[in-house]
């Protein structure tokens, strides 16, 4: 009997339109064999669908026996789909909800990185848009603009001036009442996915994306870090640290506890640079989800 999966995709966050790539992705990539995949389609506003239909969620996941969180953004990776799946009895790949809101606020995670002796850049959280001619006044600069709150960069950009700072904290405080201003490191990107209970490590760092630039001293670093960052934040099954790797050293940037999935991305590139296909991947997540608490990686 084949096990029964709820892909949620879509979502009310505005990275609806990759969280369909990532859904789709992993819809086309399931064992068909193994698994009976059940696309949970969910609007903009928020409005669960099955077979086109709109449904209430509870209605949506009546009868799987996991779900597959491919949401990205607001509502799938702030904690509020986990505790809705929590209370519905129903198991779910990723990280619970409380390691996901704190994943989710970037200033969260940035304390929780100074813990545990982590390099981070300079930065300041600013929860007034106003406040541009102090910041440019005492801030060194060029600065880096993001939203506290919110992935896939989106809302973010570099300040060389005070225009462009200006421009930057109104862009930013669009996406909510608070905005990380951060001293912005030259260098090269970099992300890692890490993966628990994978190829007989607790904790296992893929290759970081892109490689080809990098020392083995700095890989071995950036997997180390990586590792830290998703046991000390208590994150489960997956994850995907962006550093900057700079003359001064490597700087972690953010995790992002629901990292894309698509082909091109940077974890489906670095799971086919280490011989991984994506449908093993999937079943690997959906065979933690499905474990006891305290056996799938650091979810309670």
């Amino acid at each position: 009997m084949r096990t029964v999966v709820a892909v949620l995709r879509g979502g009310p966050s505005r990275e609806y339109d990759v969280s369909l790539k990532t859904g789709a992705a992993v819809l086309d990539a399931l064992d068909k064999e193994k698994y009976e995949p059940r696309d949970i389609f969910i609007a903009r506003d928020g409005t669960w669908h099955l077979h086109g239909v709109g449904v209430a969620p509870e209605r949506a996941l009546h009868g799987s026996d996991v779900a597959f969180n491919a949401l990205h953004g607001e509502f799938g990776e702030d904690g509020t789909v986990q505790r809705l799946l929590g209370q519905l009895g129903v198991p779910y790949t990723g990280s619970d909800a409380t390691a996901s809101a704190t994943a989710f606020n970037k200033h969260l995670t940035r304390e929780e990185a100074k813990k545990l002796g982590v390099k981070i850049a300079h930065g300041i959280v600013v929860d007034n848009p106003a406040s541009a001619q102090q910041i440019f006044r005492t801030f060194p600069h060029p600065a880096i603009i993001k939203p506290v709150v919110g992935g896939s960069g989106q809302g973010s950009m570099v300040a060389e001036n005070f225009v462009q700072l200006q421009h930057g904290l109104t862009q930013a405080f669009d996406f909510g009442p608070q905005v990380l201003v951060e001293e912005y490191i030259k260098g090269k990107d970099a992300s890692v996915g890490v993966i628990n209970n994978f190829r007989n490590e607790p904790t296992y760092a893929l290759l970081p994306t892109p490689h080809e630039m990098l020392s083995q001293k700095e890989k071995n670093e950036l997997a180390a870090i990586a590792k830290k960052i998703h046991d000390g934040l208590g994150l489960s099954h997956y994850s995907q640290s962006d550093f900057i790797v700079s003359k001064r050293g490597i700087y972690f940037l953010e995790v992002n506890t629901l990292p894309k999935l698509a082909k091109e991305s940077p974890l489906g590139r670095a799971l086919h640079s280490v011989g991984a296909k994506l449908s093993d991947f999937l079943d690997h997540l959906l065979t933690l989800a499905r474990l006891p608490a305290g056996k799938a990686g650091n979810k309670k």
